[in-house]
């Protein structure tokens, strides 16, 4: 999954044209697209706003029907806001899922969700949006030649292979049906077809009725045209309503006037179509072209055996600033026994994607919005300050340590979380063996980005967990028959004797104010900290004092130092080490 920009031709993406042969032709529409912003789903309302709830799902025949009538419902206040109380008297669900609803609805809304979250509710017409894709089935990954293979990354064996039902959700991962991820222009063509296919519904949903006759009696005013935002931008960044003819240079103290939906039905879908085909083309394009793009992102082939990585940007370069490469989001991935590091410098937009990655470190120390861990295995993952969403899916024995206001865990074995998180930890999916406990790290930027991003030091619920279901509506790959009633599995606390802090490396001689953990430890996880000073201050104040001669003083560092050994290899701390004396 090679982080390619999206929106410039083939030969524009190879930074050395002399060095590779020559690309093949470019198709008039894709150089056509390429020159202009192209149309786009808003990747994170589909990949981190979708909830396991039974009751926000509705079946497509009457999905307009039930929302239409829902509308009359929250509408019936007449402040066009929906709190959860209300959410949850229309929806008949409990008040918590109702404010779980609109808190992940806040967190992927295209601006700030701190006013949102203030008040306790959300605009009638972004919980419209929200609960229409609750319809949406994620895309069934299958082969991609481009794509690394699970099996370049994950051991052949796994402790969970043979002991679980061959139908458990990381087996599937496993299994031949999913033995690749699906390629980021394959999704955003799915998410695309799906809006395609249901814009007339979403805008007849969103119009104000007025007075005419056939389509002139549904129109949409350029306030409920922007919510659309929700669900499609621009490559470019370009506001929805800037990039509307009918809208387009509207001045602000007189709106324009409301737009027939119909006109705007077919705009969109002039968009999407010419968006879909420049997709399609480039993908013919890149397949029978024999260039190599380079990509500045570490993956296999680039990791080895190295240690330590740190990839950065070419001094003076902006990469997410430029507009040829409007991607918001970065890709570590499929990379085995190595570490990695990332800091804002060497990171495209505000969003992570961690994939398939086997006994490895991994470091993102920067502010982001966004960050997901997906397929990984026997790894450590610190992500430094997400102001949005952490999902971390099809995991087995990884330890997350999290600073974010919000994180998802879906489908994940014997993992461990290390978080500071401001709102209740999301467990979702078969889980098993799954262990919280308080942040436990720190490195001098971390106070300022956590400002940066909106992550309140001083709230962490990282012992409260929100429990749903195991059956993820959304997802197209059958489950089990009969375990749509089961509770879901929830984390146990780790025992405070079993708790450490986690040391980050002091790389590249970093300046920051933070000098120690900005989010409080529990008390009974402080005092197990307390105890272990002290018993190391007496294990060393008793070597100190120990009269031996200088051959048992050799032989007792030895015996110390091989325990040492064992216990880095047995706990997986080894890797760790090797990045501290790296430094």
């Amino acid at each position: 999954m090679a982080d390619e920009p999206l929106d410039v031709s083939p030969a524009a993406a190879t930074p050395d044209a002399a060095a590779v042969s020559t690309p093949a032709p470019v198709p008039a529409s894709a150089r056509a697209a390429a020159a202009s912003p192209v149309l786009r789903p808003r990747r994170e309302s589909f990949e981190h706003g979708l909830l396991p709830i039974p009751k926000l799902v509705f079946p497509e025949g009457t999905l307009t029907q039930t929302l239409g009538q829902l509308k009359g419902k929250l509408a019936a206040s007449g402040s066009g806001r929906v709190g959860a109380a209300a959410l949850a008297e229309a929806l008949q669900i409990p008040t918590e899922q109702a404010a779980l609803a609109l808190g992940t609805l806040a967190a992927v809304l295209p601006g700030d969700d701190g006013p949102a979250l203030a008040a306790g509710e959300a605009d009638l017409r972004d919980v419209l949006l929200f609960l229409y894709i609750q319809s949406y089935k994620r895309l069934v990954p299958r082969a991609h030649k481009d794509s690394p293979s699970v099996t370049d990354v994950w051991p052949s064996t796994s402790a969970f292979d043979g002991y679980l039902s061959a139908l458990s959700p990381i087996q599937l991962v496993r299994s031949n049906s999913r033995r690749f991820m699906p390629s980021q222009a394959d999704e955003e063509a799915h998410q695309l077809s799906y809006l395609q296919k249901h814009m007339a519904n979403v805008l007849t949903l969103l119009a104000d009725s007025v007075d005419g006759e056939g389509d002139e009696s549904m129109v949409l005013t350029m306030e409920t045209f922007e919510h659309l935002g929700f669900l499609l931008q621009f490559s470019e960044g370009t506001p929805l309503s800037q990039a509307a003819p009918f809208f387009a240079n509207s001045d602000p103290d007189m709106p324009a006037a409301p737009v027939p939906a119909t006109q705007i039905h077919d705009w969109i879908l002039q968009n999407i179509a010419s968006s879909l085909e420049y997709t399609a083309e480039k993908s013919t394009t890149k397949e029978n072209s024999q260039q190599n793009v380079s990509d500045p992102d570490v993956t296999m082939a680039d990791a080895g055996t190295n240690t330590r990585i740190h990839s950065s940007s070419p001094a003076g370069a902006s990469v997410q600033n430029s507009p040829g490469y409007y991607r918001n989001t970065s890709f570590i991935e499929a990379i085995s026994k190595t570490s990695v590091v990332k800091q804002g410098s060497d990171i495209k937009g505000h969003s992570i994607k961690v994939l398939n990655c086997h006994d490895s470190v991994i470091y993102i120390l920067a502010p982001l919005k966004y960050a997901t861990v997906y397929g990984c295995s026997d790894t450590t993952v610190v992500l430094g300050a997400i102001g949005k969403v952490v999902k971390v899916e099809h995991c087995e024995r990884v330890q997350i340590i999290a600073a974010s206001k919000r994180i998802c865990i879906a489908n994940c074995r014997e993992c461990i979380f290390y978080l500071g998180v401001n709102q209740q930890p999301l467990i979702v999916g078969d889980n098993h063996k799954l262990q919280v406990a308080p942040f436990n790290t720190y490195y001098p930027q971390l106070g300022e980005h956590l400002a940066k991003v909106g992550v309140d030091p001083n709230i962490n619920k990282w012992d409260q967990p929100f429990v749903l279901g195991v059956v993820d509506p959304h997802d197209s790959l059958s489950h089990p028959a009969g375990v749509s009633d089961v509770q879901a599995e929830s984390a146990t606390c780790l025992d405070p004797d079993l708790f450490a802090n986690f040391l980050i490396p002091s790389w590249f001689e970093a300046e920051g104010l933070t000098k120690y953990n900005p989010f409080t430890l529990p008390e009974v996880y402080r005092a197990s900290q307390r105890k272990k000073n002290a018993s190391l201050e007496d294990i060393q104040k008793n070597i100190r004092e120990l009269d031996l001669d200088d051959n048992r003083k050799k032989e007792l560092a030895c015996i110390l130092h091989a325990q040492f050994k064992d216990w880095l290899y047995a706990s997986g701390n080894i890797r760790q080490l090797y990045c501290l004396q790296g430094e």
